[in-house]
């Protein structure tokens, strides 16, 4: 079920992306049809076709921040234990050595470092290639620097508005409630079972976000007990910041995939503009 809440109105270019943050969940979904994975390939035909994407994803930390710079970025495939048929998933889609150098030139906020060895990981693959699987938009990734705050992430990301209003689709790739050792196993085959503290906690940040309290989210350790349960590690909340911080006073809110898995895992997604 979709909710869509409207801000202020304001003005948008011709260009001008939403903004998508995306719980991925399993890497199995990149082969599997189900109403997430619907939900990816709806939007790929219903918001405008992007000239590029920019992907920030929960599973690319690094030591200073990157983006990739590859002509060809190969597929990654990021975990082990999977049928054999995931792992012979490619995607081909080329990536944007312009785009790259520029974000790094222009850039005021942090040092970007050009990577020539990063290629696409689950979390950004396993979502475009429902999105767009043609494999015919340029992508690049952009890591996650794991020595800084959450406020550093949120201001670097202030920085891509820019490439928002000329035709850049920018997907923050992660999980709201992301506790891999909380998981109830026995519970994989049951729709939509979330623990009560996982369900509290999605709530919690749904609200903040309907009422744009950037602030709050950014300080997430101090939200409780059912907060710090569902964000153990901050690399599956952290792209949701990336996200957030391009919201303009004119943009709608839509949630979407708003369902919790195996108990410790949420798959809520939001849609912005």
């Amino acid at each position: 079920m979709e909710r869509t809440l409207h801000s202020s109105s304001g003005q948008n270019g011709n260009d001008r992306m939403p903004v998508l943050f995306v719980g991925h969940g399993s890497p199995m979904y990149a082969i599997e049809q189900n109403e997430f994975t619907q939900s990816w390939q709806k939007l790929g035909k219903t918001i405008p076709k992007p000239k590029a994407i920019i992907c920030i994803s929960a599973h690319w930390e690094t030591n200073g921040t990157m983006v990739t710079a590859l002509p060809k970025p190969p597929i990654i495939h990021d975990f082990g234990g999977f049928p054999r048929e995931l792992y012979t998933i490619e995607y081909p889609a080329d990536g944007n050595l312009s785009l790259a150098h520029d974000i790094q030139k222009s850039t005021r906020s942090a040092l970007i470092g050009l990577d020539d060895k990063w290629g696409y990981d689950h979390g950004c693959w396993c979502v475009i290639r429902h999105m767009y699987p043609n494999a015919d938009i340029p992508v690049i990734q952009l890591s996650l620097d794991y020595n800084k705050p959450a406020q550093y992430h949120y201001e670097l990301a202030k920085e891509l508005v820019d490439y928002r209003n000329n035709g850049v689709l920018i997907i923050g790739s992660g999980n709201l409630v992301h506790n891999l050792r909380a998981i109830a196993w026995d519970k994989a085959n049951n729709p939509e079972y979330g623990f009560d503290w996982a369900l509290q906690a999605n709530e919690i940040f749904k609200k903040l976000i309907i009422d744009d309290n950037h602030k709050a989210l950014i300080n997430y350790s101090t939200l409780g007990k059912e907060v710090m349960m569902a964000v153990p590690s901050p690399d599956h909340f952290l792209p949701l910041l990336y996200s957030l911080a391009l919201k303009d006073s004119d943009d709608s809110i839509t949630f979407f995939n708003d369902k919790a898995v195996m108990g410790s895992l949420s798959m809520t997604s939001v849609k912005i503009g």
